[in-house]
């Protein structure tokens, strides 16, 4: 059983970078399993923000060109670099693993992910 525990959320003013850490225990994060990043901003459905599994990553429109996913397997984490933060960002940010099938692929789906952090509160304010 995976658990997985996300960090690095904070309040940044518009403009800035955040970095969101994952860190998968309870078995080695395997590279071609695949890990997601969602979000879910108050009163909003959860949104599939970004995934990765093997050499193969995936992004949401809105993120695309800000946001960039990287994994270090040896160190069982997964992390998302957010650039060029926007009000619209904020949100309550998860990471979640699917180890089965195993596909990153558009969209993102959180029904096809099993394993699920907390999430990590990233607020964009000035």
């Amino acid at each position: 059983q995976l658990q997985l525990v996300e960090s690095g959320g904070g309040l940044v003013q518009p403009g800035g970078s955040l970095r969101l850490s994952c860190v998968v225990s309870g078995g080695t994060l395997e590279s071609y399993y695949a890990i997601g990043w969602f979000r879910q901003a108050p009163g909003k459905e959860r949104e599939g923000v970004s995934c990765s599994s093997g050499s193969t990553t995936n992004f949401v429109d809105s993120v695309k060109g800000r946001f960039t996913i990287s994994r270090d397997n040896a160190k069982n984490t997964v992390y998302l670099q957010m650039n060029s933060l926007k009000a619209e960002d904020t949100a309550v940010y998860y990471c979640a693993a699917e180890t089965i099938q195993a596909m990153c692929r558009l969209p993102i789906r959180p029904v096809e992910y099993d394993f699920w952090g907390q999430g990590t509160q990233v607020t964009v304010s000035s």
